[in-house]
């Protein structure tokens, strides 16, 4: 399974920016997919993640009500629409993808990784 994440770019706070991550691959053995991200000088920590149906999501509390995970199983792309962006998101976002959970917020839960996409906010 290969992971690529695009969409990354610069926004003013309260800017909108949308991800994209595409899978390659034995992707038919996906259980769940994630986002996670890395700040400079920080762990990298939990975003979102989904199922592997698409039918749960499961986010932080820091990313609830602004951003949107979503999945298109036909493209074997998922996206994460991200509204009202603050400074404090700015960092490396990564998808990932697990073989084994159906749902996870942690990083070493996860076998496959994208490249990361920065996103940078100023206020």
């Amino acid at each position: 399974v290969q992971l690529q994440a695009s969409g990354g770019g610069s926004v003013q706070a309260g800017g909108s920016l949308r991800l994209s991550c595409v899978a390659h691959g034995n992707i038919y053995t996906i259980r769940a997919m994630g986002w996670f991200r890395q700040a400079p000088g920080k762990e990298r920590e939990f975003v979102v993640a989904i199922t592997g149906s698409g039918s749960r999501q499961y986010y932080a509390d820091s990313v609830k009500g602004r951003f949107t995970i979503s999945r298109d199983n036909v493209k074997s792309t998922v996206y994460l629409q991200m509204n009202s962006l603050k400074p404090e998101d700015t960092a490396v976002y990564y998808c990932a993808a697990t073989l084994t959970f159906p749902y996870s917020d942690v990083v070493r839960d996860y076998d496959y990784w994208g490249q990361g996409t920065q996103v940078t906010v100023s206020s």
